[in-house]
């Protein structure tokens, strides 16, 4: 199994080099030196003990932790290195439960404190873990930013007129190539020897040159025909069977900064790029792409905000129609077929500044309120994707941040608390008020992407939820790791079903009252996609792909990674391009049957 590289959270800006992790061997490297408290590095958040246990020493340093254990100390006897606030960090700049204990405090376990408005206040940090650490929120004033736009006025998205990419021609060997779709003869048929019972490679994809700081690769979309990937400043698609260039490589002006996760119910998505390469360049320049086609639609500028409210980073997302823009305090709807803008979501009620959204089944807003006030404190909207309406609000106590959305349908968030050494999962009914809270006693381990200057909500892989049930992988330090299925009524688990090798499983989606799972590939043994039965009393993981043992090494490789089952395929893709001249970097892969 890979760990999360060992390595200090990206410096500000996109394409920091990745480190690929080392081999587990012996001790745990040295933990990341903390970033300095403010907006915009990734919290390192406390570590938890058990959901529930009585209160007592536990917590203090050198006292015993869950099970009776003692925290580990560092590589070659160092103690934990602290984490921002003084807290303990734990290896790879990880979340919760690398066997640093964290403190209890008063009031009984499950029971809120006189007077609070949400379920979780007062409660024992529950033992919740993500692969990385939450992203410290400070709302109001957020960060100092320069208002010079680098050259081209700015200008609210307009239709434009559309540069239909035109169809390459279907030649040359499927499996090699760059990012742009070309490559010359692949140095390896990884099907070649392929046994019986073992996937087939479908094709294999390398990126494309980037420079030696590195650069982002975002989003990975997959319809019935292609599947499409963005790369510095590429956008690729293949033919989901062959790996065939499905239209010609798009190339934009400069560096992708931005992307829309999800894609439109007629295959459209946005693509945001920088307006320049200076320093005080913006991630503000919009495109739309058909997926299918590869035709260039309209394209647009965002403007900035109010003082402190700029595009120098954007998230995307779009829900139904509505593609929308967050800046740092603000967001803009607009029509994601045509560019024209429909409403905005800006400051509100007692200096409440939006500062996330997500979008998907539905469109959630994060606002940060009275953020150097007493009564500071987030709130969680959704609003009409259409019309902006405040659907309902959710008011969270004061010191919760809500750092991340497992789930839309059902909403599944997951918050932290910095003061009270915290975290909590909750669920939210279709009316914004609280469902449950997850209340298993285990240490969970999604992989969750860093958050660069925002909160990103939708930047967790390795959750996945059907109407009923949330399903989290759970940490492993060697070996097999299980799948724990909680049950959203309630918060307690239904069942548990352990990785049948001796790596971890990672949910990937629910598909025909299955879970579909991803079973990860260790130095001598390929890696497997299995199905879960979600009913009966029976939950055996059953092999839908076994991966052939000749893309071990490959496979194994995607270090930071997306990963995506549509139509019985598999893929895997790189995230982040590293930028190194000794070789050709990966950039996709697929596998079939």
């Amino acid at each position: 199994m890979t760990q999360p590289p060992d390595q200090q959270p990206p410096q500000g800006g996109f394409g920091a080099p990745q480190m690929p992790p080392q081999p587990p061997q012996g001790p745990p490297a040295q933990p990341p030196q903390a970033p300095q408290p403010g907006y915009g590095y990734p919290q390192q958040p406390p570590q938890p003990g058990p959901y529930g246990q009585p209160g007592g020493p536990y917590g203090a340093p050198g006292a015993p932790g869950p099970y009776g254990q003692s925290p580990q100390p560092g590589p070659y006897g160092q103690p934990p290195q602290p984490g921002p606030y003084g807290q303990p960090a734990g290896p790879y700049g990880q979340q919760p439960g690398h066997g640093y204990p964290a403190p209890q405090f008063p009031g009984a376990p499950g029971t809120p404190q006189p007077g609070s408005r949400n379920p979780f206040k007062g409660k024992p940090a529950l033992v919740v873990g993500a692969a990385v650490a939450a992203l410290l929120v400070i709302g109001g004033t957020v960060f100092a930013v320069t208002s010079g736009d680098d050259g081209g006025g700015e200008k609210k998205p307009v239709a434009g007129p559309s540069d239909d990419g035109k169809p390459s021609a279907s030649a040359g060997p499927v499996n090699p190539g760059d990012g742009s779709g070309d490559g010359g003869e692949d140095p390896e048929d990884f099907n070649a020897g392929r046994k019986s019972g073992e996937a087939k490679v479908l094709w294999y994809k390398e990126a494309p040159d980037v420079p030696a700081s590195g650069a982002e690769a975002p989003g990975m979309w997959i319809t019935s025909k292609t599947a499409v990937k963005a790369a510095y400043k590429d956008v690729v698609g293949y033919g989901v069977g062959d790996g065939r260039p499905a239209w010609d490589t798009i190339t934009l002006p400069q560096k992708i900064c931005a992307v829309t996760p999800q894609k439109t119910a007629a295959g459209k998505v946005v693509v945001a790029y920088m307006n320049g390469t200076s320093d005080r360049a913006k991630c503000n320049q919009l495109q739309q792409i058909d997926l299918d086609t590869g035709a260039k639609g309209w394209t647009g500028t965002v403007p900035d905000g109010a003082l402190f409210d700029s595009a120098i980073t954007i998230e995307l997302s779009v829900a139904g129609n509505t593609l929308m823009v967050g800046r740092s305090q603000s967001g803009t709807a607009y029509d994601v077929n045509t560019g024209k803008k429909l409403w905005e979501k800006k400051k509100y009620g007692d200096a409440c500044f939006p500062t996330a959204f997500a979008g998907g089944a539905r469109l959630i807003s994060v606002a940060s309120c009275d953020a150097t006030k007493p009564g500071e404190h987030d709130e969680l909207q959704e609003l009409d994707p259409a019309t902006g309406k405040v659907k309902w609000t959710q008011k969270f106590d004061k010191g919760w941040t809500v750092a991340r959305a497992y789930s839309l349908d059902p909403l599944v968030v997951y918050s932290t608390n910095k003061e009270k050494n915290a975290w909590n999962i909750s669920t939210l009914k279709p009316d914004g008020t609280f469902r449950s809270q997850v209340g298993v006693d285990e240490d969970f381990a999604p992989e969750c992407g860093w958050a660069i200057l925002r909160r990103d909500l939708t930047g967790c892989k390795g959750t996945a939820a059907d109407a009923n049930t949330l399903y989290l992988p759970t940490k492993a330090t060697t070996g097999a790791n299980e799948i724990v299925a909680i049950d959203l009524a309630t918060g307690k688990e239904k069942w548990r079903v352990k990785s049948p090798a001796d790596e971890s499983m990672l949910p990937v989606t629910v598909e025909g009252g299955n879970l579909v799972a991803y079973v990860e590939p260790s130095y001598d043994a390929a890696g497997r996609v299995v199905s879960i039965p979600t009913a009966g009393a029976a939950h055996t993981p059953s092999t839908l792909l076994q991966m052939p043992k000749s893309t071990i090494a490959l496979e194994d490789s995607f270090f930071s990674r997306d990963l995506a089952w549509t139509d019985g395929r598999f893929y895997l893709s790189t995230t982040r391009l590293a930028g190194s001249d000794d070789s050709k970097e990966k950039l996709m892969l697929a596998y079939g049957k």
